[in-house]
């Protein structure tokens, strides 16, 4: 049964065809059925049993060639099969080019090879398929084909549709199909993994190579015994050997000298195999037990001579486990020893050196400070005496009977130099403070305007002294620079009377404000004097350097310095322009920042309701030399109407305020005029009638130890510029707080007291 199923299966296209042609014979027998009827009636019985007769023969003669072409059909498809087998699915791509280099054919397997549907890859160039450095192979390749027109085999690396590559075996072979063109035969084959072990079997042996061939280490193996079998090129340059010398004939121990176990007293060159000796053996014994490490031996080089080197030992062993011998990887160490060397008579020397300056800075510290307590007590002592020139002075020149005119230009001349004496001593002072590093700065935002304001007010008398006009900003300035409001106006007030002292009589000074760069100001004081020259200008900020007007103009020679070093404490910088003959101009740079808190950012934060009828029950003091702070305070009292505010410009001031009014609360900047504000909580401190008030400490400096500082001096509290609004409210509430229980305290010790005086 299944063998009919295979022959309907493979005939049926034949019947199918013998169908066709039997259709197409009837119709036309049907067409000529009139004209053989007519013949047929006219024929003789003979005529027509002979047209029988060869009918019949010519459809047996049919019947056979209809056999015959059925076997041919079955031949053709097993022909047909075995080609699909050898050439569809070989296992090597088939490719057929023409001269144009276009694919015609491919095989399944070559489809698969590039990546590709069979029928997409005709009519495609087939050098798009080859690697882009691998372009000029291929063409060599066909170029020497049609010259020798003899195969051609090449080893390229090809690119599939997707652009993955891989390494292919290409045959390449001229052909002519059956016009006559010639074609290109090509055989591909993938050989990714036959070069992909190639290459690691190529890098391993170069490995292997460079390794046994380097210079910079030993290798030496040995076998089991200890006798050496390999030998390589870097120990034969380290030890003066060659192979021929040691291989088979000499152990490690003889070339080498363990320190810690053995001191060999020369090379030996001995001519038959040795066995281990005991030193080799202690640390082949470590080895064996599968500990390495690395060993500090001597080398004992062919000529006698010795060197140190770091030495490896490591068991080699076979697939059983059993040990084979031993591998020894060595390096000169003589270098490290050197380098050891001088880096331990370089860190002695260092030791040296960190000795002498430790020494040496320690004195210059001592000296800075015994300078630093020499100008301080020198500046007290010169004070005291100073006080009383001045004080009887000014006494004299408001006393009564009023002085004679001779006595008023001595008391004149006493007052002149006893101020000028008081300013030296200040400037000293300053630059003393500055250079032993202890002078602190309040940093805060400075509202331009009104130290430029103080400034005008301050630098007027000596103005009109001398005929000098001084211009200021007109207009309001509505900037603020990061400074200490403090030292920003004794800077501008030393450069503004240097412009005075040294200006022309009639002369001019204006002072400027710009914008100089993003974030920052330029404050310039232009004036009218003789100008500088070069040279004067390279020795301008010299502490003690007059510039050749010592006999002209009074002064120390250290303001400028003092200026430069407190405007690049303030992080600014300053500079001069001048020309000689036509004036000077001094600027200082200082950074911008934003506006403070003030009353407008206040309206969101109602700490308290108004009650403007509230009549005030407690009194506070606050101590400020900056006009926004003391705004800003000012402003936040407006919230609390319990409390009545009153205000000092410096601390000497705020303790004569605090003595006379006897506050509730004493809120106390910390870098003042004259006096710290430290100064003067000790010295409410040591006053019984001001010692119990609260002082709490408002400041820009607000680094952990100065908050330390400030409540180990006393403090009650200590806030940090800008203020923290809820944070500041709560701290007067504190306060308050403690001034209640206070009071509370002291109304019942003075009622025990009543109480007890009654009883008696």
């Amino acid at each position: 049964m299944k063998d009919k199923n295979m022959r309907v299966n493979k005939e049926g296209p034949f019947l199918a065809a013998e169908h066709v042609l039997r259709g197409q014979a009837e119709e036309r027998v049907r067409d000529q059925a009139a004209a053989l009827l007519e013949d047929v009636n006219t024929m003789s019985l003979q005529e027509t049993q002979r047209l029988l007769h060869e009918l019949r023969v010519h459809q047996i003669e049919l019947e056979m060639q209809n056999e015959e072409l059925r076997r041919t059909q079955i031949d053709l498809d097993a022909a047909r099969t075995r080609y699909f087998d050898l050439y569809d699915l070989a296992p090597v791509g088939y490719c057929t080019i023409s001269d144009e280099g276009r694919i015609l054919q491919a095989n399944l397997t070559a489809a698969t090879l590039l990546g590709s549907n069979r029928r997409a890859l005709v009519n495609q160039l087939f050098s798009q398929f080859i690697a882009k450095a691998d372009q000029d192979i291929f063409y060599l390749l066909g170029k020497q084909l049609l010259e020798t027109r003899e195969p051609q085999i090449g080893e390229l690396r090809m690119l599939k549709s997707d652009g993955l590559q891989f390494w292919a075996h290409l045959v390449a072979s001229a052909s002519a199909d059956h016009e006559g063109s010639p074609d290109l035969r090509i055989v591909l084959s993938d050989i990714t993994e036959r070069k992909q072990a190639e290459e690691v079997q190529l890098k391993e042996g170069s490995l292997q190579k460079a390794i046994f061939n380097s210079a910079n280490f030993s290798s030496i193996a040995t076998d089991a015994q200890g006798v050496i079998q390999i030998f390589n090129v870097g120990a034969e340059c380290m030890l003066g050997y060659t192979a021929e010398e040691v291989v088979n004939k000499i152990t490690p121990a003889d070339i080498s000298d363990p320190q810690e176990i053995i001191e060999r007293a020369n090379a030996l060159s001995v001519e038959l195999a040795t066995p281990i000796s005991p030193g080799f053996e202690a640390l082949v014994f470590k080895a064996s037990r599968g500990i390495e490490d690395i060993y500090e031996l001597t080398y004992i080089r062919k000529d006698g001579s010795r060197f140190p080197a770091a030495v490896s030992v490591t068991a080699l062993r076979d697939a059983r486990e059993t040990i084979i011998g031993y591998l020894l990887i060595g390096t000169d160490n003589t270098a490290r020893k050197l380098v050891e060397a001088e880096r331990t008579l370089l860190d002695q020397a260092l030791q040296l050196k960190n000795t002498e300056l430790e020494r040496a800075t320690a004195v210059a510290e001592k000296a800075n400070l015994a300078k630093s307590d020499f100008l301080s007590s020198m500046s007290h002592e010169l004070r005291t005496p100073l006080n009383a020139i001045l004080g009887f002075a000014q006494l004299l020149e408001s006393g009564s009977p009023e002085p004679t005119p001779s006595q008023t230009r001595s008391i004149d001349q006493i007052l002149k130099a006893g101020w000028y004496l008081l300013e030296l001593i200040n400037e000293i002072l300053d630059l003393a403070l500055i250079e032993s590093g202890k002078l602190s700065l309040s940093m805060e935002p400075i509202l331009l305007t009104d130290v430029m304001r103080e400034c005008e007010t301050m630098i007027e008398p000596q103005a009109k002294g001398r005929c000098i006009s001084v211009a200021f900003p007109s207009a309001n300035l509505p900037y603020f620079v990061h400074a200490d409001q403090t030292r920003l106006k004794q800077v501008l007030i030393n450069l503004l009377s240097n412009a005075i002292k040294y200006n022309k009589e009639g002369g001019s000074v204006v002072v400027e404000c710009t914008l100089s760069q993003p974030n920052s100001i330029r404050i310039s004081l232009r004036d009218t004097g003789a100008g500088l020259a070069p040279e004067q200008l390279s020795q301008l900020f010299q502490p003690f350097n007059r510039l050749g007007q010592e006999a002209h103009v009074e002064g120390t020679g250290i303001g400028l310095i003092v200026c430069k070093r407190l405007v690049e404490l303030m992080g600014g910088v300053i500079g001069v322009e001048s020309h000689f003959g036509e004036g000077s101009t001094f600027w200082l740079e200082l950074s911008l920042v934003n506006e403070p808190l003030l009353l407008d950012h206040l309206e969101e934060h109602p700490f308290v309701a108004q009650t403007p009828l509230q009549v005030a029950t407690y009194t506070m003091l606050y101590v400020e030399d900056n006009p926004a702070n003391l705004m800003l305070v000012e402003s936040l009292m407006m919230r609390r109407p319990d409390i009545r505010l009153l205000s000092a410009r410096d601390g000497k001031r705020g303790i004569e305020i605090a003595r006379t009014s006897l506050p509730d609360i004493i809120l106390m900047d910390i870098n003042l005029p004259g006096i710290s504000g430290i100064e003067a909580l000790q010295i409410l401190a040591q006053d019984l009638n001001t010692a119990h008030i609260p002082v709490v400490a408002i400041s820009a400096n607000a680094m952990v130890r100065d908050i330390e500082k400030g409540l180990a001096a006393g403090f009650f509290r200590y806030l940090t510029k800008p203020i923290k609004v809820y944070e500041f409210m709560e701290t007067l509430d504190l306060a308050l707080g403690f001034v209640k229980t206070e009071a509370i305290q002291i109304n019942n010790k003075e009622n025990d007291h009543d109480s007890l005086f009654r009883d008696s």
